[in-house]
């Protein structure tokens, strides 16, 4: 069985209900408070890949930092979207939910079932 990696930001109500969703099948997953311990551009590139997302699908772009970099411009590259993402990881849409070489995204938690059928 494949190991569950939740990045997870406790103060978000999604995020708490997509982990209760997944305790709720006997798993216990591997929880990455992801503000405090960001995934790196790499760990975020395969886990775009494995959600079939483009960077600019997982990104919160009412945060301050995306106007701040002004992440909109459509000029910049995937690369250089990944690189905001992991030096700022409040950018990043959570909770994610990862299991083997598959991945959802907890928004709404019941998206989460899926990974689990």
């Amino acid at each position: 069985m494949s190991s569950t990696t939740i990045w997870h930001n406790p103060r978000c109500s999604k995020s708490r209900q997509t982990l209760q969703l997944i305790r709720e099948r006997g798993i216990e997953p591997i929880v990455v408070e992801y503000l405090k311990t960001p995934p790196s551009e790499a760990e975020l590139a395969d886990a775009l890949k494995a959600l079939g997302f483009a960077p600019r699908d997982l990104m919160r772009t009412k945060e301050a930092p995306y106007r701040e970099l002004a992440l909109r411009d459509e000029g910049l590259s995937d690369a250089e979207l990944l690189a905001a993402m992991a030096a700022n990881p409040v950018l990043i849409e959570r909770p994610v939910v990862l299991r083997g070489k598959h991945a959802v995204l907890g928004r709404p938690p019941e998206n989460v079932i899926e990974l689990f059928e």
